[in-house]
């Protein structure tokens, strides 16, 4: 966290072999550095490379005792909010992003997250299913989100070639993380 502008981090949440994430995670920060209101950065859950959950006390006491959640807790705390880039896998999100939100609790707290999905319907499943667990983590999601399709946004269901009209809705995006980490940071 800063004093000036907001320092957003661009999740991206797939560490599957072969995942489509990666080109889409690049369009977002693409999308996001022409702005000045804010820096982005992305975080890679597959160089993360958090094991599951292996804490022997809840997230929520704030005691970590393995090394790699402390790295993990100090790479969340850094951050005024998220954009979380999440594929959408048997009507859900992937289980290593449901590690990393799980693994940390106070360093969600009070940070603004928005999102953008693919999958077959665009991963809005997803994205219903982490709006829940924003809420318990204390985490302001915002409304609008980017949803991609594999069928129209994907050559082949492999090349990432987005439709024209998803740029106006990153910017929508971006702009109300953007507004609501600065609004949150008075209560932090």
């Amino acid at each position: 966290m800063t004093a000036g502008v907001p320092v957003i981090a661009v999740v991206l949440a797939s560490t599957r072999p072969g995942r489509k994430g990666e080109g889409v995670a690049r369009w977002v920060l693409d999308q996001a550095s022409t702005r000045t209101d804010a820096t982005f950065e992305l975080v890679d859950l597959a160089d993360v490379a958090l094991p599951a959950l292996d804490e022997p006390v809840p997230p929520a006491t704030g005691r970590y005792s393995q090394a790699h959640t402390r790295a993990w807790a100090d790479t969340v705390d850094r951050f005024d909010g998220y954009v979380f880039v999440t594929p959408e896998y048997n009507h859900g999100y992937p289980g290593s992003l449901k590690n990393a939100l799980d693994r940390v609790y106070a360093e969600w707290n009070t940070k603004a997250a928005g999102f953008v999905s693919y999958g077959v319907d665009g991963g809005t499943r997803a994205v219903e299913q982490l709006r829940q667990v924003m809420a318990t983590l204390k985490i302001a999601d915002v409304g609008p989100q980017v949803a991609l399709s594999m069928r129209d946004d994907f050559v082949g269901f492999a090349e990432f070639a987005p439709r024209e009209h998803h740029s106006a809705v990153m910017t929508t995006v971006l702009d109300d993380v953007i507004g609501w980490a600065r609004a949150l940071r008075t209560l932090r």
